[in-house]
């Protein structure tokens, strides 16, 4: 089991790192969620994101989540083939949570050297926190 601490990663980064990961049968966790990051200026991401949420019937979808966790969840289902059987079991590996849980603690967690953005100076970005406030999400 492989245990990912997302606190100033790369939301794309990560999403490509887990997605090989569930597909060669690894199942993740993700920690800290809402400490991940998208990178750009912050009026675009919201605004895409508002796109993303705003689109569709309220009944009928397409459904596009505003909890950090699932947010993340969301862009990682998006580089699997999540609609054939080999990607909904893939999928089923993933587990995306929300600070770190109780059966976590004390656990060692792992991190990704490629994602990390605290190497680039200058950076604009918005951590999932901010964008889920932004879009009127649960706390």
């Amino acid at each position: 089991m492989i245990i990912i601490d997302a606190t100033h990663l790369l939301i794309g980064r990560i999403a490509t790192y887990v997605s090989k990961q569930i597909l060669h049968g690894e199942e993740v966790s993700i920690v800290n969620s809402e400490k991940a990051i998208i990178s750009g200026p912050r009026k675009r991401i919201v605004e895409r994101y508002k796109e993303k949420v705003e689109r569709g019937h309220p009944y009928a979808g397409p459904f596009y989540p505003r909890r950090e966790d699932l947010i993340l969840k969301r862009a990682i289902r998006g580089m699997i083939p999540w609609k054939n059987s080999r990607g909904k079991e893939a999928f089923k590996r993933l587990k995306c949570y929300i600070g770190i849980p109780a059966e976590l603690q004390g656990k060692k967690f792992e991190t990704i050297e490629k994602a990390n953005a605290n190497k680039l100076p200058n950076y604009k970005y918005l951590n999932l926190e901010q964008l889920s406030l932004e879009l009127r999400g649960k706390q």
